[in-house]
């Protein structure tokens, strides 16, 4: 018995990795096919595309984060009644963690999942040269898988028989189709990556339009029969997921434009783990819902609705009296500088946030830090205690503070080990962003704490 998945990889980050795998799930689905997504790497906001265009969560596959098991068990998970899984890369197909090692890498992940791999090549400018470039990516690692290729941004029908002629004579793998050069199509951007598709409005249009494109131009008969793979081996262990623990207390998140980048798992396995969540909405001035046991701030942009989240004086003050009350709470990103006394934009405007973390942060108009991080808990942090988890930072910001502060966690990234976030009351807040299904005792810590307070009500 056979299944089918397919990983859509890219020579380098910009090819069109996001454009052409959205294209390929909406021209699925015009199929009548249940499409499941993923996306290799830590990345938020692509996911939010693919969950948009499929109507079913897309799931991260990081090779890093989790061990092996833990990546097939959420692979596993989240192909449930699917017909085909999509797993788009990230960055080059051979980038990852270090240049050193196929680690982190989407490479790798194909390895791990046994799965073949479709190449997006960006053609412009060139014809036979694309043929050296496909033969390359063969023979880097023999392990992977690649069968196919789609060429972007080509010029012509015309332009694509020659890079398809080539391709296919010295590398022995077909070319299945091809996108023109179609500027209209394309995802606008902010910082490193997409805007997340809450802030978009209804793109069913778009998804439907790029389908049509992609069911123009790319052989999705072909496309479908070399998506055929043997069934994954059953992971060892067992699964993070279907517990199904009864309810015995309630989560607060926070779930709008400003607040929504949470992996999928980490809610679910605080709901396989017998929380309740409740969503509210920070930007709506939405009171902390009533009688909750914990609250979850997660990140995004807040930095965009700052002005609307300073005046929002209904969620901020249910949020500060709530927190000092003793309410068990994790915020992550931009949680954390919602917490903080006041944020700064670029526009050199002061906003006042919620004061529950002394110092101020200052939104600065270039990256100030991104990567893979590894974390242990200071002192004091009930969340992680002694274990070690495994998260990313992603943000324009910096943090500035005038007093000591007891830090929540001591963090190792590729610049060496450093101290951040803070823990204050009963809470646990940083930049780093953390997966749960890298560190599971994590949820039973946070769960004992919160009916601890509960049981103190």
């Amino acid at each position: 018995m056979s299944e089918r998945r397919m990983v859509i990889a890219g020579t380098g980050s910009g090819v069109g990795k996001t454009t052409i795998t959205i294209g390929i799930m909406a021209a699925l689905r015009k199929r009548g096919l249940a499409v499941q997504g993923y996306k290799c790497g830590p990345d938020y906001i692509d996911p939010t595309y693919h969950t948009t265009v499929t109507k079913r969560k897309s799931r991260n596959l990081d090779s890093w984060m989790f061990t092996k098991d833990r990546l097939l068990d959420i692979f596993t998970h989240g192909k449930v009644g699917a017909d085909i899984s999509i797993i788009e890369g990230v960055m080059g197909f051979f980038d990852g963690k270090s240049p050193q090692t196929n680690v982190g890498s989407t490479a790798e992940i194909s390895m791990l999942t046994k799965s073949p791999v479709l190449l997006v090549v960006d053609c412009s400018s060139m014809a036979r040269s694309a043929a050296a470039i496909v033969k390359g990516f063969q023979l880097f690692a023999e392990a992977t898988n690649i069968v196919g290729v789609i060429a972007n941004q080509v010029g012509s029908e015309g332009h694509f028989q020659l890079v398809k002629t080539a391709i296919e004579q010295e590398c022995g793998i077909p070319v299945i189709g091809y996108l023109k050069r179609e500027l209209d199509i394309e995802i606008p951007e902010r910082h490193l990556g997409l805007i997340p598709t809450i802030e978009r409005g209804d793109l069913d249009s778009f998804f439907d339009r790029l389908g049509d494109l992609v069911l123009e131009t790319v052989d999705m008969d072909t496309f479908l029969e070399l998506s055929i793979a043997e069934p994954l081996t059953t992971f060892s262990g067992p699964s993070l997921f279907n517990k199904n623990k009864e309810k015995i207390l309630k989560i607060a998140v926070a779930k709008d434009a400003a607040f929504n980048t949470y992996y999928p798992e980490n809610l679910e396995l605080l709901e396989e783990n017998g929380v309740d969540i409740i969503y509210f909405s920070p930007l709506a001035n939405e009171c902390l819902p009533n009688d909750v046991d914990g609250l979850y701030l997660g990140g995004s942009f807040p930095e965009v609705f700052a002005r609307k989240l300073g005046r929002n004086r209904v969620t901020k003050e249910s949020i500060s009296t709530a927190i000092k009350n003793g309410l068990p709470t994790l915020a992550e990103c931009g949680g954390f500088m919602y917490l903080t006394e006041s944020m700064v934009t670029t526009d050199n405007t002061k906003h006042e946030m919620i004061g529950m973390i002394p110092g101020e942060i200052q939104m600065k108009p270039t990256l100030q830090s991104l990567g893979y991080r590894e974390i242990v808990g200071c002192e004091g942090n009930f969340l992680l205690k002694s274990n070690v988890a495994k998260g990313h930072e992603f943000h324009y910001s910096t943090y500035h503070h005038s007093s000591e502060i007891p830090f929540a966690y001591e963090v190792e990234g590729m610049r060496g080990k450093y101290k951040e976030g803070m823990l204050a009351y009963n809470v646990v807040a940083g930049l780093t962003q953390i997966h749960f299904a890298s560190c599971p005792s994590l949820v039973d810590h946070w769960i004992e704490k919160c009916l601890e307070m509960k049981a103190m009500d």
